[in-house]
């Protein structure tokens, strides 16, 4: 808990030599010499915070120092006091990961103290997180590095500090699972623990469980572990930008400059803080005296009015503060260090202080973003600038919903679901060129499989959750990787679990070749008429028959069926293809059959009810269940007719593709108003729904960071691998479109104006692709480099 002014340097410095350095094969394949060790007494799976180190002795400063590193639930790995490594990235038992660090820069000759800390959250743990029992490895690369490794050697503390704080999470009354906050008594902490010259003599001697081993060996089944497959994360200073509230205290400001803020004794104050826009991170606080005083630091999206509303988003008069909670006992000493141990999200932070007999001085209050590294790299720009916002908001949205997982939201779930990762694997592959966690994400779905051949919902998660809807998107999602990304060997290992979710979905259609009533969650979108059914506990469920009979869902079906056919046709899967090709012909039948409507021209959500939704025409558009030569029509009523069931924010995603194959995108920037009444509303990030909202900061809803390149300045791929490109631009009332995106050969870049019905401008795509632009019916042979249009 001392203040490291080189950590960002450390991790940074750790990270780059880490990412040159080879891995020795046995500990990726092999047992590890190490072992897994734990405290001896403690609960192993109850919550807990533990302090591990051993001191080393080197002749000399090495040049290099390789280990590899893995704790249960998490830990934080520390060289002479130098925070240098985070993790473990979250999986599941069967593929624990593991970091790899040099850590020589952070080694001295002479004595050297190796430290760590470890922490299991127990029964109050993030939904998200996965765990055996509390227990930490560290393994030397060589046998130069063996010193390290954790054995018997080793000292471990179980820290009385720490206690959990879930009172607070209460307040807010929804589905919250991100984890504890924590209360942290200074009086308690061992401060200087991670130093060489502290006494650990009263520590305890660690109890040594099994050795490492790597996936797919031994008998029992501990944690099978696997190298870290995603970079460390992003980190950097955040600044809180201003006070927008202030009780019991004349000069608040220093909290938000840097100066020092004196509270004097028997004094409670209340400060509210406000970041101007959303964001994730460690919240870091620094302050001497205070002995017997609390300190409490909330953490909220919005403010809430008497009524539980929360309106715009920078408005505070007439509001009160809903938020979960840390909170920090000083003990009287000069420069205590309080930073959470896990990651908070916030756009208003409330800090809470009563002093008692002595004064506090807080020295500083500041923060350090986290998240998945995601670069920048696209551009979007017209002459229209509040698609700039958009733009920039959708970004935020984007990045606060990527960390070692993407994240559906991360202030109350921090899960990957299937349905956001979709739309943001698509952003990450767009705006920064980035496949990664989007590999990581399609993995972590496939190993989520249950024996019915279903992939879980959200994964890694300790609790299961099944929407089978969100297999069919798994598929989707391959398609896509397929479709962008020049890898051909990793989709075709993904086809036999492919199969297995379309065997399961083809085993529950009922005669007539829909759907009957199957179990499990069959979520499709949080429309007011789907409402949360408190005693079946689902919402967002459209309507079936006694005997199932959904339009909605045999749609979702069908969708996946046409590109499993594709896929499994481009692989010479023949057998496979044949038979998603006729079955698909089938399902269509049926659905125009039983649902189609001749006098409304819709279809139905059900066939022998009149119930209609901008859903299961939307799908029926994306499956061409109709003729092409009618879509046109029916796209243009699906936008027209208030009547039916409307599309919230991740439906509209679908919504905008089926725009696109209906030729009529240039409408897309019309269907951006919900997204202009976000940003009237104040808000920094895209939210999960129309208010009334849970989540202010919701993946799905960042697609238009998507479909400002993909639909607006029309960059798609033609072939696989995106090796042949098409450009179709939608202008619909812009003039000008100036667009650049990453290509896995190189960069797209797009530089139209528009006059009438003429285009002019150029595009310029990669070395080792081809391409064509469409416009009004015309195409226009692309070749490597710039290309000249309308000139």
């Amino acid at each position: 808990m001392k203040i490291h002014i080189a950590i960002l340097f450390a991790l940074f410095l750790a990270r780059e030599i880490s990412s040159q350095t080879m891995i020795n094969a046995q500990f990726v394949d092999g047992f590890w010499d190490a072992h897994w060790i734990t405290h001896p007494t403690a609960s192993p799976t109850g919550y807990g915070v533990y302090h591990f180190r051993k001191i080393i002795s080197l002749d000399s400063r090495p040049e290099h120092f390789v280990v590899h590193v893995s704790g249960d639930n998490r830990y934080r790995l520390l060289i002479n006091g130098n925070e240098v490594c985070f993790g473990p990235a979250r999986g599941d038992l069967e593929h624990w990961r593991f970091e790899t660090v040099d850590i020589a820069p952070f080694l001295n000759s002479g004595e050297n103290v190796i430290g760590a800390t470890v922490w299991n959250f127990g029964l109050m743990a993030p939904a998200a997180q996965i765990s055996l029992q509390t227990a930490f490895i560290l393994q030397g690369n060589s046998e130069a590095e063996q010193v390290v490794n954790t054995d018997g050697s080793w000292k471990v503390y179980q820290d009385p500090a720490y206690s959990p704080e879930t009172e607070s999470f209460q307040s807010l009354r929804t589905y919250l699972v991100v984890g504890p906050g924590d209360r942290v008594s200074a009086e308690k902490y061992p401060w200087g623990w991670e130093n060489v010259n502290f006494n650990a003599a009263a520590w305890d001697e660690v109890r040594v469980l099994a050795v490492g081993q790597t996936y797919g060996l031994g008998t029992d089944g501990d944690w099978r572990l696997m190298p870290r497959d995603i970079p460390m994360m992003d980190k950097y200073e955040l600044r809180l930008k201003q006070i927008r509230r202030v009780v019991g205290l004349e000069n608040a400001y220093g909290l938000v400059n840097g100066e020092d803020v004196r509270i004097p004794a028997g004094t409670t104050v209340k400060v509210l803080l406000d970041q101007e826009h959303l964001t994730t991170g460690y919240p870091d606080l620094i302050l001497s005296g205070g002995k017997g005083a609390e300190v409490k630091i909330s953490y909220a999206e919005a403010m809430f009015d008497e009524q539980g509303r929360k309106g715009n988003r920078n408005e505070i008069e007439g509001k009160i503060f809903r938020g979960y909670a840390d909170f920090f006992y000083p003990d009287g000493g000069a420069n205590r260090h309080f930073r959470p141990l896990w990651l908070r999200t916030w756009r208003y932070i409330q800090m809470e202080v009563s002093t008692k007999a002595e004064p506090l001085v807080i020295h500083q209050l500041k923060a350090e973003f986290s998240g998945y590294p995601l670069e920048e790299k696209a551009t979007f720009d017209s002459d229209q600038e509040w698609l700039g916002d958009i733009w920039n908001v959708g970004w935020r949205t984007a990045r606060l919903c990527a960390g070692e997982t993407y994240y559906d939201c991360p202030y109350y779930e921090q899960l990957q679901y299937v349905g956001d990762t979709r739309i943001q694997a698509l952003i990450s592959l767009y705006v920064a060129g980035d496949d990664r966690l989007m590999r990581r994400a399609i993995n972590d779905f496939e190993q989520s499989r249950i024996y019915t051949g279903l992939t879980q919902s959200r994964y890694p998660c300790g609790k299961l959750q099944i929407i089978p809807p969100y297999s069919l998107f798994w598929v989707a999602m391959i398609y896509d990787y397929w479709m962008h990304q020049p890898d051909a060997e990793y989709v075709k290992s993904l086809l036999p679990g492919i199969q297995a979710v379309l065997r399961w979905y083809e085993s529950q259609l009922n005669s007539n070749n829909l759907l009957g009533r199957t179990k499990w969650w069959q979520y499709v979108d949080w429309t007011d008429e789907w409402p949360w059914d408190p005693v079946m506990r689902q919402g967002g469920v459209p309507e079936q028959e006694e005997n199932g009979n959904s339009l909605v869902l045999t749609l979702h079906y069908t969708y996946a069926l046409q590109l499993a056919e594709k896929l499994h046709r481009a692989f010479d899967e023949n057998y496979y293809a044949d038979h998603y090709a006729e079955k698909l012909e089938a399902v269509k039948n049926s659905i125009l059959e039983l649902g189609w409507n001749e006098e409304k021209k819709l279809f139905r959500d059900l066939p022998d009810k009149e119930i209609y939704s901008q859903h299961a025409n939307i799908l029926a558009i994306l499956c061409d269940v109709l003729p092409a030569e009618k879509q046109e029509e029916l796209m243009a009523r699906i936008l027209s007719d208030p009547e039916l069931v409307q599309a919230t924010f991740y439906f509209k995603f679908y919504l905008f593709q089926a725009l696109v194959k209906t030729g009529m995108a240039d409408r897309y920037l019309q269907e951006l108003k919900p997204w202009q009444d976000m940003l009237d509303l104040g808000l920094t990030t895209f939210a999960e729904k129309p208010d009334p909202t849970r989540s202010d900061c919701h993946a799905w809803s960042a697609s238009p960071n998507y479909d400002l390149l993909a639909t607006v300045a029309g960059i798609r791929p033609a072939a696989p691998g995106f090796s042949k490109i098409s450009i179709a631009p939608n202008f619909g009332n812009l003039k000008q479109i100036n667009a650049k995106m990453p290509h896995p050969q190189g960069e797209i870049e797009v530089n139209l104006s528009r006059n009438g019905e003429d285009v002019s401008g150029s595009i310029t795509i990669p070395e080792k692709t081809s391409g064509v632009f469409q416009w009004r019916g015309g195409e226009l042979t692309l070749n490597p480099g710039q290309n000249l249009i309308g000139s």
